[in-house]
């Protein structure tokens, strides 16, 4: 294994919490970059660019391998933000009952000593049972999803929302992609076993 710092460029808990379960060591750092999209901007490119720029953002000091991941949630056509309060995510969740909605993340790995930065992304897609504004306000009393893309938590009771689930990680749509991240890693000589 290569002699490297791994750093994650976030400060999302949810994040923190995916790239813990591969075991290995690494700190986090606050990216410092504009999250505005740009006019007409398609959701792929938009995650894409962010997640390289949340990678490449970070004042290092060692060499490291600099994590950088950004994910927007499109329903019906449109980038959905995080709700931020109940009644934002109320309204995200009536929106989204009986429909599909799909996640778009990208993933960004800064090598600092090759000052390279390999992208990519994953998409994953949620489709909603048929939901009443009863059962969608005691989900949100019960979770407060107010920070999460969508309006809910897959990893609690949000999977009570679910018709079904369709993309190959799952930890895609916490925010992660830890299968692709897993490859990325070894290209850059980073094992995990």
């Amino acid at each position: 294994m290569k002699n490297y710092q791994l750093v994650l460029a976030s400060t999302s808990p949810f994040r923190q919490q995916l790239l813990e379960k591969l075991s290995v060591p690494f700190i986090c750092l606050s990216p410092d970059c504009d999250e505005t999209p740009y006019e007409s901007e398609a959701p792929l490119d938009l995650v894409q660019r962010l997640a390289v720029n949340k990678a490449t953002s970070c004042s290092i000091k060692k060499p490291s391998l600099v994590i950088g991941s950004d994910q927007v949630c499109v329903i019906d056509g449109k980038i959905v933000g995080k709700p931020l309060n109940r009644e934002n995510a109320i309204n995200q969740l009536l929106a989204q009952s009986g429909k599909a909605i799909t996640f778009y993340t990208g993933l960004a790995v800064y090598n600092s000593v090759t000052n390279l930065t390999e992208v990519g992304y994953d998409t994953f897609e949620v489709h909603f049972r048929n939901l009443n504004r009863e059962q969608i306000e005691r989900y949100v009393d019960r979770e407060e999803p107010f920070y999460c893309a969508g309006s809910f938590k897959s990893e609690g009771m949000g999977i009570c929302l679910f018709e079904k689930l369709v993309g190959k990680d799952p930890n895609t749509l916490v925010g992660l992609p830890l299968i692709d991240l897993i490859d990325m890693l070894q290209k850059q000589g980073f094992e995990i076993l």
